[in-house]
């Protein structure tokens, strides 16, 4: 961690100190959880004190936590020896799932224009049947979309949201397409009609495949003994 990450990080304790809990993060990068409650609170400190001036939300997104950390997926007859098993190895820095075992939270990704600094906040939603949190259109106005489309693909509500509407699927669509209980081919499909002379939904017509390989074939391209080797001439 860099001298000036250790400075930010002395300053969040100092004003912050009780309602924002330090969570695991990559080399020189800050990551802080903190209650619902406090969720207004903290952001309007981080925006306007001085010595921080978050000023610019860059990103938020919403996270879904069901079967974290499971090495094995849900298929019907992938095996565990199969590709890419959806796991990171024990050494990769991995945040833990909120206090608390919540399915949804909510991650904020600030910007310090003024002090040239970076910011990672996580705020669970206490329901996981009705995942619920307070917005922070009036801290960031550009946090609209944003919500809306955290809303849209994972079904979080925001409290206080000025015009809270899907904006990524159609105003019909069922679901939320980024939970990870969504089905991967959808629950409906769309087509023309032509006696109807318009589009209509039905049912989905794409049966479940497994998408993992269960065979690894060797592939010279990747011998470790072959790389940086220098090239052959003709």
């Amino acid at each position: 961690m860099t001298e000036q990450t250790q400075a930010l990080a002395r300053l969040i304790d100092a004003h912050l100190a009780g309602r924002v809990r330090a969570v695991a993060a990559p080399a020189g990068e800050l990551a802080y959880e903190l209650d619902p409650a406090d969720l207004g609170s903290v952001c309007w400190v981080l925006r306007d004190h001085p010595e921080l001036k978050f000023e610019m939300l860059m990103d938020l997104a919403g996270i879904d936590y069901l079967e974290f950390r499971k090495d094995e997926w849900t298929t019907e007859s992938s095996t565990r020896t199969g590709f890419s098993r959806g796991r990171l190895e024990e050494e990769e820095v991995v945040p833990p799932a909120p206090v608390g075992g919540a399915r949804f939270a909510v991650v904020y990704q600030l910007l310090s224009i003024t002090h040239n600094q970076r910011l990672r906040l996580r705020v669970r939603c206490e329901n996981d049947a009705e995942p619920v949190i307070d917005s922070v259109v009036d801290v960031w106005s550009c946090a609209n979309w944003f919500e809306r489309e955290a809303f849209d693909l994972f079904g979080i509500f925001f409290r206080g949201h000025p015009d809270l509407r899907r904006i990524l699927t159609d105003y019909g669509f069922i679901g939320h397409p980024f939970r990870k209980d969504f089905p991967l081919s959808g629950n409906v499909e769309v087509r023309y009609d032509p006696e109807r002379k318009r589009v209509i939904y039905q049912p989905v017509t794409i049966e479940p495949r497994v998408l993992v390989p269960k065979v690894i074939r060797e592939d010279n391209r990747y011998n470790p003994a072959l790389k940086d080797a220098p090239a052959v001439k003709p």
